[in-house]
């Protein structure tokens, strides 16, 4: 049976689900490279896996008629390849896929699209770096230089932005455009599920297309999987069906990893068992150290089980100072083996918890985001970075707001802060009695223009004068 993932495949952006932002940026670049005038000759999609970026480059080349060239993980990536094949069709014309001429005076483009971008690996400097995949050697160093003589579009796919800038990719961030991809809320997921099992003429109850929406965590990719697999597996479809899945339940997996390490002692057996964990190993580290205390009761376990966590994260850090991710060999053996064969006991608990420092992450996520907000009202105005921000606006912004009123009300009115930020900045009471403040200035301002403004003509007045004017024209 034909992939669905595939098969339903958006084959314009308007199919795309979510992420109506980042589709009208991608529309708003593609028209400058249309009329001959990039600002920026690349784009960069960052977002989770699954969110539509590959989808967005492929139907974008689609509404406007471009060629595709496409490097992914699967192609060797190093200096030599992309300059052979991406550096190449990016300085030359293209053709069609009747062998025609397409001159690029007559908008004929070619999209040159590097997915997982995020993933090319530099040499360190100071020596050899072992570690890294040869393959990909020098990719990233190519690729800013393609981006400068480029004469056509490029798209760089990323996973992590910040690993794609890294090092000598540093240039990226002021020759490329950003565009973020973010998590489609379930109800579009759920839309875009209900429209696949009516093509299919498949029925399908409410409760699961949600469920699937739901567990998806934002992986339209992962959701459509599921669907196939579970209409594959039942003739009648109904919630007890999704027990077949592979359920994609992040908690779920990771609490049977936590039960493999801390129930077993054979080393090659986790090994194998925890290969396939879709998790990246620094949030498996937080897990660990979350419930190793509530597993091991022992305090000669309980610190020989920290001692092989914290060389675990010693293995971490240096791979993210370093690129050396062959270092996260040693980091999972560490966590997992040094972590099992640290017991001399048997524990009877089979009860986790989610770690403490990404709940508290979470529950904070709304006010990161108002001082997100704030830092980019200030930083438009100020003229400077995000991160030289948060010093000024904890130690001298935020406690002026507090203790002088005059100063708080002009700054509301400068930045044109909303109610949540203010509130951010000076409490919730004290943002109410701004609020009032600012509406009644707003009140008096209003009352004052129209105050001012002449007095209208009367209706009769009018008549009369026409009347008037009729008779002596007359």
């Amino acid at each position: 049976m034909e992939d669905w993932t595939e098969k339903y495949r958006p084959q314009s952006l308007d199919e795309v689900v979510g992420n109506d932002r980042a589709i009208t940026e991608l529309r708003k670049w593609a028209n400058t490279w249309k009329e001959g005038k990039p600002k920026k000759r690349a784009v960069i999609l960052s977002g989770r896996a699954g969110t539509g970026k590959t989808s967005s480059a492929l139907a974008l080349a689609r509404d406007y008629n471009w060629a595709v060239i496409e490097l992914n993980t699967s192609d060797a990536r190093n200096a030599t390849t992309i300059k052979r094949i991406a550096t190449s069709g990016s300085i030359h014309e293209t053709f069609a896929d009747d062998g025609s001429f397409i001159s690029s005076r007559t908008g004929g483009r070619k999209l040159i699209i590097l997915d997982e971008a995020d993933n090319l690996y530099e040499k360190a400097s100071g020596g050899s770096n072992t570690n890294v995949d040869l393959s990909d050697k020098g990719g990233k160093k190519a690729i800013v230089e393609t981006i400068k003589m480029t004469n056509q579009p490029i798209m760089l796919i990323v996973n992590d932005y910040y690993g794609l800038i890294k090092g000598s990719g540093d240039s990226l961030k002021y020759s490329c455009l950003l565009t973020r991809f973010h998590d489609p809320y379930p109800s579009a997921i759920y839309a875009l599920l209900k429209r696949i099992v009516s093509d299919e003429g498949i029925v399908v109850g409410q409760k699961v297309l949600r469920a699937i929406a739901d567990r998806c965590k934002g992986d339209i990719r992962s959701a459509i999987n599921d669907l196939q697999s579970i209409c594959l597996a039942n003739s009648q479809i109904s919630t007890q069906s999704l027990n077949v899945l592979g359920y994609r339940d992040r908690e779920k997996v990771i609490f049977d990893a936590l039960r493999e390490i801390f129930k077993t002692k054979n080393i090659q057996s986790i090994r194998e068992n925890l290969s396939h964990l879709d998790e990246d190993p620094r949030s498996v580290l937080l897990w660990v150290s979350e419930n190793l205390p509530a597993e091991y009761r022992d305090v000669n376990d309980l610190v020989k089980g920290y001692d092989a966590l914290s060389k675990a994260d010693l293995f971490l850090g240096r791979t993210k100072r370093r690129q050396q991710y062959g270092l996260w060999a040693y980091a999972c053996d560490m966590m997992y083996g040094g972590v099992a064969t640290a017991k001399t006991h048997e524990y009877p608990n089979e009860r986790y918890a989610f770690p403490t420092w990404l709940r508290e992450l979470k529950q904070s996520k709304t006010s990161r985001d108002v001082r997100e907000s704030i830092l980019e009202k200030m930083g438009n105005c100020c003229h400077q970075s995000k991160a030289k921000g948060k010093d000024f606006l904890s130690s001298s912004f935020m406690p002026l707001m507090r203790n002088n009123t005059t100063f708080a009300l002009q700054m509301s009115k400068q930045f044109e802060l909303s109610e949540q930020e203010l509130s951010y900045l000076v409490g919730k009471a004290q943002a109410q009695k701004l609020k009032e403040i600012l509406e009644g200035e707003t009140v008096h301002t209003k009352q004052f223009v129209a105050e001012s403004e002449p007095a209208p003509i009367k209706k009769k007045e009018k008549q009369e004068e026409k009347i008037q004017q009729s008779l002596f024209d007359f």
